[in-house]
């Protein structure tokens, strides 16, 4: 097969590839809830079974990930390696390394820990594309094309949002729209959804509903939300980084540092079971209203403690969706405060935790168009689009006004990397040679 066909070849199967990792991996997590706890969901499976396994499951869980973690030597890789290869093409995605640490996430995702799911899909399809790329001997620069592939390919068959999974490429990882790598992303992206929705069906990923964009005066409401959410996304990023430097100093051996992690969990989850898991049970009772302000203070809270202890104590996960729950919680209660103090709030509480998903997004991962659209694409409603562009542009202007880095520009300056996209392209620099 000459070379074009053969790239061609090569980004149809790593789309494929993607997506049947990705139904994989919830289909066995669902196997998992349902054989041992006859529930459809973790939070179901946490919430039916009585207090001492509430808090015993994320230890266990959190031991596993970490013994696995061990075993196999798989803490060294991550999403920013893939952020990295696709960017410079200096660093070789271990295929190998790569299913020990999502062997690891979906213990501890199993266990009921609070993580994201979508950290282990991502990286997947990231060294599967360098696996494409090894195993067609293509060249340095199809290689960066296909693990950029690849790792939208995961982000589109985690959130069903091809669209946002194109645009969180080029936002947050490529930083440059050339056609060239475009076209495979898109391609590969497209092939990852239709196989997604195939096999575990179409529709918004957070059901269908009807949302309202309220009055053009209600946008000074939804503004002061931007800013709020920007806020409250810093200080969970602010209390990952306080966990991870806890777990860090101290010396003990990673099985028993992430069964204190899940400790964390299930010491919260005895009493509120919404904490488990990645958050998405939560986040579809905050679209529909149904919980009590009192409730969705504590949820929040809670969430933020329970990922810090999961994620700081090194269990490999992703912090998106949690970073979705701050969000939405944060638009809530909003919208409560907002009606107190006699701003205009016609829109309804699920529309604020909608907006609010997008806010933290935006603010967390400085990719406002990313959130954007992926918001509107679990919601599939026209009339949030105005709030969800002014509320994400806000965010990230409050989050790059008080200094802070994105998740993965956060990950890439402690390996001493770091760049910024400017209109003149990306500007490189590597701390390491450059230290003042």
């Amino acid at each position: 097969m000459k070379g074009a066909g053969r790239y061609i070849v090569s980004i149809a199967l790593v789309g494929l590839g993607a997506a049947l990792f990705a139904v994989l991996f919830r289909r066995l997590l669902s196997a998992w809830y349902h054989a041992a706890f006859d529930a459809n969901t973790v939070v179901e499976a946490v919430a039916g079974s009585p207090a001492w396994l509430r808090c015993a499951l994320p230890i266990g869980g959190g031991a596993v990930a970490g013994l696995v973690s061990v075993l196999r030597a798989s803490g060294g890789q991550n999403v920013s390696n893939v952020m990295e290869a696709v960017a410079l093409g200096h660093v070789r995605l271990s295929l190998r390394a790569t299913l020990s640490r999502v062997a690891s996430s979906w213990a501890a995702i199993a266990g009921g820990m609070s993580i994201g799911r979508e950290g282990p899909l991502i990286e997947f399809g990231g060294s599967f594309g360098a696996a494409i790329a090894r195993l067609s001997a293509t060249t340095l620069s199809r290689t960066r094309v296909l693990i950029a592939a690849g790792t939208a390919a995961g982000f589109a068959a985690a959130y069903n949002t091809p669209l946002a999974a194109v645009l969180f490429v080029f936002e947050t990882m490529a930083g440059v729209a050339a056609l060239e790598l475009l076209l495979p992303v898109m391609a590969a992206t497209g092939i990852a959804t239709v196989v997604t929705r195939a096999l575990v069906g179409g529709g918004p990923l957070y059901g269908q509903r009807e949302f309202s964009g309220g009055a053009p005066i209600e946008l000074l409401t939804f503004a002061v939300l931007g800013v709020l959410a920007a806020c409250a996304a810093l200080s969970f990023k602010a209390l990952l980084a306080v966990g991870e430097r806890m777990f860090d100093a101290s010396a003990l051996p990673r099985p028993i540092r992430t069964a204190i992690g899940g400790a964390i969990v299930g010491a919260i989850a005895v009493w509120l079971p919404l904490v488990v898991g990645n958050g998405y049970e939560p986040l579809n009772g905050l679209l529909n209203g149904q919980f009590a302000i009192v409730t969705v203070a504590l949820l929040l809270v809670a969430k933020v403690v329970a990922t810090s202890g999961s994620v700081g104590s090194g269990v490999p996960g992703g912090v998106f969706t949690p970073m979705l729950l701050v969000g939405g919680a944060t638009g809530t209660l909003w919208a409560h405060v907002a009606a107190v103090v006699g701003l205009p709030v016609s829109a309804g509480t699920g529309t604020y935790a909608l907006v609010g998903m997008a806010a933290a997004a935006a603010a967390s991962t400085h990719a406002p168009l990313t959130a954007a659209v992926m918001i509107f694409e679990v919601s599939g409603d026209y009339p949030i689009v105005v709030p969800l562009i002014l509320t994400t542009a806000l965010a990230v202007a409050t989050s790059r006004l008080l200094g802070s880095d994105s998740l993965y520009e956060a990950e890439l300056r402690r390996r001493g990397l770091g760049w910024e996209i400017t209109l003149e392209g990306r500007q490189v620099s590597d701390d390491h040679l450059n230290p003042n």
